[in-house]
């Protein structure tokens, strides 16, 4: 049991979270767009490493470098903007559902960053972890591990909840946008049919009129 549970965390926490790694030279930013519920907690993790691409190996970063981590919202509202060091972590919480940027560069531009050298950052993000890990730690040692596991399942299926809500949200507004396009087609399409109808019958009394002008009928 104790093992099945565990096994069903791993898979969802895994549905829940996703990292990668980018190379970015010393001036650039680079934004990934994360499309996020609201109300939900959002960490990120990262680690900044010096990378030679002609030797296809890391080296010894530059004294004080450190990332600068620019978070916006719906509506471009700044999130967080803060500098870290060369390894740390972020959180965030979305106020409002949809699209979110998560932008990184470097502090500086004076970084010891030669031709064929860049900076790789390795970032690990986790959407919908809670507050309740904290507590959880702080009493690690009057509950047992399968209380753990059942309180972080709670959390994951609250985050799972709200994710359905929001994608309810979503395809409701979908369908009200795919109604009014068709309408809208639909109105313009008798509007033009209108149209033709009456230059039609415009054109067919224009040649009438003439024909008799013209003692040709």
């Amino acid at each position: 049991m104790k093992a099945l549970v565990k096994g069903f965390l791993f898979i969802l926490s895994c549905s829940l979270s996703f990292a990668l790694y980018f190379h970015q030279g010393e001036t650039e930013e680079k934004c990934i767009i994360e499309d996020i519920p609201g109300d939900t907690l959002v960490t990120g993790r990262y680690k900044m490493q010096s990378w030679d691409f002609a030797t296809h190996d890391f080296f010894p970063s530059a004294p004080g470098l450190g990332l600068v981590v620019n978070i916006k919202g719906p509506g471009e509202q700044i999130l967080l903007h803060k500098l870290y060091g060369p390894e740390s972590h972020f959180t965030f919480h979305s106020h409002s559902p949809g699209e979110h940027y998560i932008c990184l560069s470097s502090n500086s531009t004076k970084l010891a960053v030669f031709a064929g050298e860049k900076l790789r950052i390795n970032l690990d993000i986790q959407v919908g972890e809670h507050n309740n890990e904290a507590s959880l730690d702080g009493a690690k040692d009057t509950m047992n591990d399968v209380q753990k596991i059942i309180h972080r399942l709670i959390g994951q299926m609250q985050y799972i909840n709200k994710q359905q809500d929001y994608q309810r949200e979503r395809e409701e507004k979908f369908r009200q946008v795919s109604e009014w396009t068709n309408n809208s087609i639909l109105w313009w399409a008798m509007i033009q049919t209108t149209i033709l109808l009456t230059m039609g019958a415009w054109q067919m009394k224009h040649m009438k009129n003439l024909f008799i002008a013209k003692k040709l009928v």
